[in-house]
């Protein structure tokens, strides 16, 4: 058996290996594990993946999970361009400094955005106040700002001159309240700047596709209770 990927194309990490493994023509099998329905969540996934979280990958016998791991791995196993994780070691730091800096920030903010603003009172029934929504998206707006100031500054991409697995990860975070409709890049026009160029490096057809279901959220049917009673304690760990 070759390269297998699950993987749900509402998740942001899932989006980046996706998109990655698309635009690189690296072979693999899709298996779909839709997080919606709890399938993350069962016993036979556990056998692919103990931790129940996509993404996850299967190379034959070898299974690896946490996405920064999983687009490691890609990116030596197939020899990519190296504009993706440069092997000049002051640029393949930052990569790294970007992807270290995301987990506890950028992806939070994002997550947050989408489940207070959408899943929470669409798909899960459940009310978010005025007050908690208006907390979540200062805390969003807070930072957008620092990945600005910080990463983007006034380069073309968040690295240097060329796309890299920074602003690939980077931008399948932001398109997360973006399908919430969160107004994400009005007013911040370097950042919007930003968006066309890794769009347009990664293609537009291949990016749209990759988040056909992210954009699509708002439109999400209501959890089946049984849905919602599996799903509740881990949605609560995972924007806590």
């Amino acid at each position: 058996m070759g390269l297998e990927l699950y993987l749900d194309l509402l998740s942001q990490p899932c989006r980046a290996i996706y998109i990655f493994a698309k635009k690189n023509r690296i072979p693999f099998e899709m298996r779909t594990v839709e997080l919606l329905k709890g399938q993350h969540l069962s016993d036979a996934f556990a056998q692919v993946n103990p931790l129940k979280k996509v993404p996850a990958l299967k190379d034959g016998d070898f299974t690896l999970a946490e996405s920064v791991a999983i687009l490691l791995y890609l990116t030596r196993k197939y020899k990519v361009a190296d504009h993706w994780y440069p092997q000049d070691l002051q640029a393949c730091a930052r990569v790294d400094e970007y992807l270290a800096w995301q987990h506890t920030t950028l992806r939070r903010s994002c997550l947050r955005a989408l489940w207070h603003k959408v899943m929470f009172p669409v798909f899960l029934g459940e009310p978010v106040s005025p007050e908690m929504l208006a907390t979540t998206l200062a805390e969003l707006d807070v930072t957008l700002q620092l990945l600005e100031d910080k990463f983007l500054q006034n380069k073309a991409f968040l690295i240097g001159p060329h796309v890299s697995l920074a602003d690939l990860v980077a931008i399948t975070e932001l398109m997360h309240p973006v399908g919430a409709g969160c107004q994400v890049f009005e007013g911040r026009p370097k950042l919007a700047a930003w968006y066309r160029r890794v769009e347009a490096a990664v293609g537009e057809d291949l990016f749209r596709e990759a988040h056909e279901v992210i954009l699509k959220a708002k439109d999400s049917p209501p959890a089946d209770p049984t849905i919602k009673q599996k799903l509740m304690p881990a949605v609560l760990a995972m924007i806590r």
